[in-house]
């Protein structure tokens, strides 16, 4: 059964290398270190331009709980209405209830607005309170795909959930481990699951070309190195394709 590599893109650079490795399909995110937001109009238009391979959009207004407010929830709802208009290929998107459920109602009122676009309820379920009764509602939603770490740090760890959560949706929807996923891993991840889609940044550091640098004077958090950030690698996402093409 042919493995299906979705890599998680944070820039426009990373998406290209993802195309450029053999991913068959990118998410494209802005903000990563918060786990992903909606990214800007540009980079998804540019984005769209240049890429030949399935792009999907993550829609998320902020960082941060699922557990959205009206504002956002039209937030969202103006930029699946944009990627739609773009000929994006999907959406990505997670809203609970305050108890922890899926709130089905407003993520149908959402995918009405997709239309056709393919939609992914991503690792917000992994904060869902009772993950079988969560898998319903995910696919009583109307969502074709589920991007999950098996409710665990890394897709590793929650392996077994992941199963019993393939094993539960049948052909109703396909489930997608994420979190943690490599090269050195995913062929026992495939084994274990018995999943066929995965879900990966495949990311190396990259250091800044910038010669003078303002010594104690940082823009971002605390701590943060502004001289060295990380793109998806071309290599990286290659080996994920060999080792899992090998399990």
């Amino acid at each position: 059964m042919t493995m299906i590599l979705e890599v998680c893109a944070g820039s426009l650079a990373s998406a290209l290398a993802a195309q450029k490795g053999g991913a068959q399909r990118v998410e494209l995110c802005d903000n990563l270190p918060e786990g992903g937001t909606t990214p800007s109009y540009g980079m998804l238009a540019l984005a769209r331009e240049k890429l030949d391979i399935d792009l999907h959009v993550l829609i998320r207004p902020r960082g941060g709980d699922f557990l959205y407010s009206e504002l956002e929830c039209e937030l969202m709802a103006r930029d699946i209405e944009q990627c739609r208009r773009l000929g994006m290929d999907g959406v990505v998107l997670g809203l609970l209830g305050a108890d922890g459920d899926v709130d089905v109602a407003r993520t149908r009122q959402l995918l009405a607005l997709a239309g056709p676009l393919a939609a992914t309820f991503h690792r917000a379920f992994d904060m869902a309170r009772d993950p079988a009764q969560a898998l319903e509602e995910v696919i009583a939603a109307g969502c074709r795909r589920l991007l999950s770490s098996g409710q665990a740090p890394s897709a590793l760890q929650g392996a077994a959930l992941l199963r019993q959560l393939r094993e539960q949706a049948g052909e109703r929807l396909a489930v997608m481990p994420g979190a943690g996923v490599r090269a050195d891993n995913i062929a026992e991840l495939r084994r274990l699951t018995g999943c066929r889609e995965f879900h990966a940044s495949a990311r190396a550091g990259i250091e800044s070309r910038m010669r003078y640098r303002q010594p104690g004077l940082g823009m971002g958090a605390p701590g943060t190195d502004e001289y060295a950030w990380q793109e998806t690698s071309t290599e990286e996402v290659r080996r994920l394709l060999r080792n899992g093409a090998a399990a």
